[in-house]
């Protein structure tokens, strides 16, 4: 019986980067001597065990047979005489199948070193067309390492668009492509797991609504990098960069502008009423991929109110209020934290514009703090309750708001 680190853990080691999960490969054992030996079985699908003190994932080799369609559609072999290199063999990628003895020396048949060294995303062998979670598996490994200076394989592509032409990614359940969506929602670029999807046509199928927003024009005095599917990757990479690893917020800036999918062709490249007319294709997606009530509300009232906080120095005080009510501020100051970030990152995410000063984050999170200051128990009155107490209670806030505002400035169109 031998045993290995291997996959993550010796991928992120060669590349300098933060250890995180230990996980182990056994080679000759069986799962009647994992269990003598104190391990505790917890894989589901094939043989997996707890170490008994670290806690850490111990899986014995094993290789994998096609037998259906989708990505579960495997027959699973763990014999004792699986070898080392057949267990690697079914990995997806080359910086992934390799293995490290415990002396340090590293087992690497298919070169993953060598990938690692040269920035290349790249296949094991052919049966990784056999599994459709592989393409957002590469789009998602793009989206944190593509920073690094990592490019696909243009064979390992080319299998990707064979994949998505089989119609297989159909086979793939919501809560499987939420899962890998949301981690690269978290990773440092995640524009580049966009990219990769829609690279191998993947994107269509995956997140069409998004896709739809590629060739869409905007007004090059406010966007100058016109296209909005462009303007998308960028406030989603920004997003990243203000809110590093918080997807909630990640995936508020990839669907807050797809209103703009739906603009008539003569009114562009303008897009009057685009924030509301999102709403519907962003209900549509967060109910086919069973989107968390988090992220899903966050989504929701940037998509609706990203232009009025652009525009907050020249709201009047009650519909600064209003719209604090609107997005629950007063029961969930944080969301409207995370709302500011967004609006930021939508700002800031154009062409040249990167670097420019968005003071409405801080104001919008300063006024509610204002209005929080005042409590009903400041404004009730004798026999003052329901609704008239509500009354009072949002009037004396306006009147808070009002006076901490400095006077409103010239508005300035927001497309």
């Amino acid at each position: 019986m031998e045993t290995y680190l291997v996959g993550g853990a010796v991928r992120d080691r060669l590349l300098g980067l933060p250890a995180g999960d230990r996980d182990f490969v056994v080679v000759g054992a069986t799962p009647a001597q994992m269990l003598a030996q104190g391990f505790k079985p917890v894989g589901r699908d094939f043989p997996v065990f707890l170490h008994p003190d670290t806690q850490q994932e111990y899986a014995l080799a094993r290789t994998e047979r096609k037998s259906g369609r989708g990505y579960r559609g495997f027959v699973v072999d763990s014999d004792p005489g699986v070898t080392l290199e057949e267990d690697l063999q079914r990995r997806d990628f080359t910086i992934n199948a390799i293995a490290e003895r415990e002396d340090g020396t590293l087992v690497d048949p298919w070169g993953g070193a060598r990938d690692i060294e040269q920035r290349v995303l790249r296949h094991v062998g052919p049966a990784f067309v056999e599994d459709p979670l592989r393409v957002l598996r590469a789009a998602r490994f793009m989206a944190r390492f593509a920073s690094l200076g990592f490019e696909i394989a243009p064979e390992t592509m080319a299998l990707m668009r064979e994949i998505v032409a089989s119609g297989e990614m159909a086979e793939l359940v919501p809560e499987r492509v939420w899962q890998e969506l949301v981690r690269a929602l978290a990773s440092k670029t995640p524009s580049a797991f966009v990219r990769t999807l829609r690279a191998c046509d993947a994107l269509a199928i995956v997140l069409p609504e998004v896709d739809a927003l590629y060739g869409v024009p905007q007004r090059a005095e406010y966007h100058p990098e016109v296209d909005t599917g462009k303007h998308i990757e960028l406030v989603c990479d920004m997003a990243a960069s203000l809110a590093p690893g918080d997807a909630v917020v990640g995936f508020a800036a990839l669907v807050h502008d797809l209103g703009k999918a739906l603009t008539p062709e003569d009114v562009l490249p303008k897009h009057l009423g685009h924030e509301h007319a999102g709403l519907a294709p962003l209900r549509e997606l967060c109910a086919r991929m069973k989107v968390p009530a988090q992220h899903r509300d966050l989504a929701k009232i940037a998509c609706r109110e990203h232009l009025n906080v652009h525009r907050l120095f020249e709201l009047r005080d009650k519909t600064v209020h209003d719209l604090l009510v609107r997005c629950d501020g007063f029961r969930q100051p944080a969301r409207i934290a995370q709302l500011g970030v967004v609006c930021e990152a939508d700002k800031r995410g154009r062409t040249g514009l990167e670097d420019r000063p968005y003071p409405q984050r801080e104001e919008l999170v300063r006024l509610l703090e204002v209005a929080q200051s005042v409590r009903a128990a400041d404004v009730a009155r004798e026999g003052l309750e329901g609704p008239a107490l509500g009354e009072a209670l949002a009037k004396a806030r306006i009147r808070a708001i009002r006076a901490a505002r400095p006077p409103r400035e010239p508005a300035e169109e927001t497309t």
